[in-house]
């Protein structure tokens, strides 16, 4: 029975785990998106949120708390300047978990798994690079054949 076990334990020793998942951390941290399979992927939004979200007030403390997570200097750095001040207005939920399908040599799930203000493709920043649609007017036509007969207030009163 596995009753109140919430930890995932993906078939590794806690020292492996821990290193595991500190690894996973680092890279998505420092790559931003990063693929692995759907177990660790979830077990890793799990690790790396609440370090994200300690990464929003930039103290010593909070420094040093994650530090001790990622034992990584480059990766705090860029958590604490990078990533906190395009995450600053976001209440959560900094991640995002895709799933890619299976892996064909042991037919493992795949899932990307990256951070959400980080995607140009979707999101914030695509509404923002798109070109606005040109406006077309659909009674233009009318509205020149009205003025050539001189009766241009009757084509503005059908608008």
């Amino acid at each position: 029975m596995r009753h109140g076990d919430k930890i995932k334990n993906l078939s590794r020793t806690k020292a492996h785990r821990d290193a595991l998942m500190m690894n996973l951390a680092t890279q998505l941290i420092q790559h931003k998106r990063i693929v692995t399979t759907l177990a660790k992927a979830k077990a890793l939004r799990v690790y790396v949120e609440p370090l994200i979200t300690k990464g929003k007030t930039n103290t010593t403390h909070q420094r040093r708390i994650v530090f001790s997570y990622l034992q990584d200097k480059e990766a705090v750095t860029e958590l604490f300047s990078t990533v906190a001040e395009k995450i600053a207005g976001r209440p959560g939920g900094y991640t995002r978990i895709i799933k890619l399908g299976a892996r064909p040599g042991d037919n493992a799930e795949k899932a990307m798994i990256e951070l959400v203000d980080f995607n140009e493709i979707y999101g914030k920043g695509a509404a923002e690079a798109k070109t606005p649609a040109k406006k077309t007017r659909r009674s233009g036509a009318a509205k020149k054949k009205a003025e050539a007969t001189g009766d241009a207030p009757a084509a503005e009163a059908a608008e």
